[in-house]
């Protein structure tokens, strides 16, 4: 380990940490409201998933697949072993898509794209795991058109507050932004 490296990791422990909680009381809230009016069920914005599309964009894949993996522990705790295995599927697959995606493409401002991607990739995999989960077959996939309309919608609107917060994220101070990028140069 380098002395720069030694030196950022308390730093990056904090700043994960800080994430990781934004990320579980941003969830906490969300299945805390009641249901969108006129959404079919189980449509949910995603806000917790901002807080996973700065850490893929500011900090890296390893860092954005643990706190995938943390959210969903507080998932665990919160709503039980199904709704676990629909965030950690959903969530995995989505930061997967996120990281192809942003590689793919151009550079410039990119991250509603992706953050659309992302939404999709989550309710897809969400889905897979349910029927996986649930071992409902294949009937559940007949609600696919549905998630993939939503994950578009829900995923504009979440890369709209994205531009709209990520400032706010970068000023956590663990190392992000262009100080990030230059460490993950494969994001």
């Amino acid at each position: 380990m380098k002395h720069s490296d030694k030196r950022r990791l308390p730093r990056l422990i904090a700043g994960m940490g800080m994430l990781t909680a934004l990320s579980a009381a941003l969830s906490f809230l969300e299945w805390m409201l009641p249901p969108i009016a006129g959404l079919p069920p189980g449509i949910k914005l995603g806000l917790a998933n901002i807080v996973v599309m700065f850490t893929v964009f500011a900090l890296g894949k390893k860092e954005a697949y643990v706190l995938s993996l943390l959210k969903s522990v507080f998932v665990l705790f919160g709503r039980g072993p199904v709704a676990f295995c629909m965030s950690l599927t959903g969530s995995l697959l989505s930061v997967t898509v996120m990281l192809l995606a942003n590689r793919l493409m151009e550079k410039g401002n990119h991250t509603k794209r992706i953050s659309v991607f992302g939404a999709v990739a989550h309710n897809v995999g969400q889905l897979a795991a349910a029927v996986l989960v649930l071992g409902t077959g294949s009937f559940l996939w007949y609600y696919l058109p549905v998630m993939l309309l939503a994950g578009m919608i829900m995923g504009l609107i979440t890369g709209y507050l994205y531009a709209v917060v990520s400032p706010a994220l970068e000023r956590i101070p663990f190392g992000c932004g262009a100080v990030a990028q230059q460490e993950h140069p494969e994001i």
